[in-house]
């Protein structure tokens, strides 16, 4: 299979239907008590145009949010003698585009998001999990949150996960799903399908989810090591 052609091996549409909508709703509540709804927009959102190209300590508070943290040494590094090669990187991913609007270049293996992710795994502490935040946090359209709940729902173990989930969103109808969610979850625009998408499998799987048990092998976001 080609890269052009890589898709999910679970199917998004069962998480798509009227019950996803009111669970998408649910998360992003402010008063529904899910700490990760507020994500996005935690100390004005990591893809502000003052600090989109740069990590920051907020970036790095704000994994919290979604049950991950980054360890002292890896936040001064990341802040630190590594941060002029991470934001390298990170300057040359686009900040304003679709993940399944992007050139195939910009996601493939040895782009420079590509490069960021591993950058950041090689860091003691930084598990796939909370590198697919961080970067998720950066650039909200074009990178997706990614963890063991979704991992397990739709994506195969040895796949790539960004190139097979922009496949699937290259279909013009699961897109206006999404969007008619996001619409019926009265969420905000700012919020990118991506995460609409991403809540309605979490909120769907996270009890009966694996996701509190160690992989023993990290599962790449495109290959195995």
């Amino acid at each position: 299979m080609s890269t052009e052609q890589q898709c999910l091996e679970g199917d998004p549409w069962p998480f798509l239907d009227d019950n996803g909508a009111e669970l998408v709703a649910r998360y992003f509540d402010p008063t529904g008590g899910f700490s990760g709804g507020q994500f996005e927009h935690f100390c004005g959102g990591g893809d502000a145009p003052e600090c989109q190209d740069a990590f920051t300590a907020a970036d790095l508070l704000s994994v919290t949010l979604l049950d991950v943290m980054v360890p002292g040494l890896a936040a001064i590094s990341i802040l630190g003698e590594l941060g002029p090669r991470l934001n390298g990187h990170l300057g040359a991913i686009p900040a304003d585009r679709d993940l399944w609007d992007v050139p195939l270049s910009d996601v493939e293996v040895d782009s420079e998001a590509d490069m960021l992710w591993y950058d950041l795994v090689a860091l003691k502490g930084i598990a796939w999990v909370t590198a697919a935040k961080l970067m998720a946090r950066k650039r909200p359209r074009l990178i997706p949150v990614y963890d063991s709940v979704v991992h397990d729902a739709l994506s195969p173990s040895d796949g790539n996960f960004w190139l097979a989930l922009r496949g699937e969103l290259g279909d013009a109808g699961l897109r206006q799903r999404l969007t008619e969610m996001r619409s019926e979850a009265v969420v905000t625009e700012d919020i990118s399908l991506l995460r609409v998408l991403d809540a309605a499998v979490w909120m769907r799987n996270r009890r009966s989810s694996a996701h509190q048990l160690p992989f023993v092998a990290c599962p790449r976001h495109h290959r195995n090591p």
